[in-house]
């Protein structure tokens, strides 16, 4: 294993999300995450197993984690790695016999990383939510959507991903680096409707200086703006455009013909911002989005067109940064951020192959209890 993280272990417990792109994250980053899945167990996304970009560059166990022997199983191989992280509600790990309290019992240095919706306490703890509630109750939602129109889920990108996964994923490296530091691990609570919070801490900032309206869509960077939203083309396609900064209008006003339209000059008056917006859509319905592509992108009007997921990895500075990558013949995201010296191995599709004797094995099982193991169904 090559990469920052490489030397690590960690025990990923199967599930859906964010657990599961926290692990990801990790081994994109040279970590071995090994990921503990239940015997013919099917989920939602069962049958997209050959396609399931984050469980990519996993070792897979499965273990029959209802029997006594099965949890024994699970001990010794938490006891072998750095960090755990599991996504179940709370209480269930500890009902399994495999809470913090028994295995930071057997390994005082493990970091115990914990990612749930609602956090590992508070009046919602124990009932089911989606990305989409977790948003609903922290403010970040009623942010998101168009002018006097209602709140839009922004797919998961925003609860699972970005406030639950990543958050995660930070959460365990900064652990595990207190834990190299002073021997001593901890337990990481990840909540989806805290992370997804934090995400929104600059909006936060400007409603505390009086410079956001508390209205859905009726703000500079929410879509209600002229100078800040995307714009129909004359063959259908969209581009968005972002000129904030007093230079980078300036330069938008040029393109668009419009340096002489005073109505234009108080840029930052939302009163004007309806009016304004349709003079520019009028004039970006006129012509392709080719047309303006080849205008404006690479000037400081901040501009780029709206690309489908089948034309992103083909646009020429996404194609030059490697951004998606192909991984048994499937396109992905690249692993990311990028290192200048510890640079991790190409990304492994994700497999259905049993890891469980290499795995039993290096943790001092003997041929003979791995045979019993399997032959039990208690591992495989």
């Amino acid at each position: 294993m090559a990469g920052p993280l490489a030397g690590i272990r960690i025990i990923e417990f199967e599930g859906l999300g964010p657990g599961p792109f926290a692990g990801m994250m990790l081994a994109d980053h040279g970590a071995e995450v090994i990921r503990i899945t239940r015997p013919n167990h099917a989920s939602l996304l069962s049958n997209l197993s050959k396609f399931d970009v984050l469980a990519r560059s996993r070792r897979r166990i499965a273990i029959d984690m209802k029997s006594a022997e099965g949890i024994a199983v699970v001990r010794d191989l938490c006891a072998s790695a750095d960090g755990i992280i599991e996504g179940f509600r709370p209480g269930v790990m500890e009902r399994l016999g495999l809470g913090p309290d028994t295995l930071l019992a057997l390994k005082p240095a493990l970091v115990y990383g914990r990612v749930t919706g609602w956090g590992q306490d508070g009046p919602l703890a124990q009932a089911a939510g989606h990305d989409i509630n977790y948003i609903a109750i922290n403010g970040v939602l009623h942010t998101i959507g168009s002018p006097g129109g209602k709140p839009v889920p922004p797919v998961n990108y925003i609860g699972d991903f970005g406030g639950g996964g990543m958050l995660m994923a930070f959460g365990m490296v900064a652990a595990l680096l207190s834990a190299r530091a002073n021997g001593i691990g901890q337990v990481v609570d990840a909540a989806m409707v805290d992370g997804s919070a934090l995400l929104a801490g600059m909006v936060w900032q400007l409603n505390n200086a009086g410079m956001w309206s508390d209205r859905t869509g009726s703000n500079w960077l929410d879509g209600a703006a002229h100078f800040y939203d995307t714009y129909e083309c004359s063959d259908g396609k969209y581009v968005a455009i972002g000129a904030i900064e007093p230079q980078f209008y300036a330069q938008l006003r040029s393109a668009l013909g419009l340096s002489d339209d005073t109505s234009f000059d108080a840029q930052m008056d939302p009163a004007g911002w309806p009016e304004l917006k349709e003079k520019i859509a009028a004039i970006i319905r006129t012509q392709s989005r080719d047309h303006w592509t080849a205008l404006m992108e690479g000037t400081d009007l901040c501009f780029a067109p709206v690309l489908s997921l089948a034309e992103a990895p083909h646009h020429p500075h996404v194609a030059a940064r490697e951004t998606f990558i192909k991984v048994d013949g499937q396109t992905q995201p690249a692993p990311a951020p990028r290192f200048s010296r510890d640079r991790a191995d190409p990304p492994r599709a994700s497999s259905t192959t049993s890891d469980a004797d290499d795995l039993l094995t290096a943790i001092g099982y003997d041929p003979a209890r791995i045979a019993a193991l399997r032959t039990a169904g208690t591992a495989s």
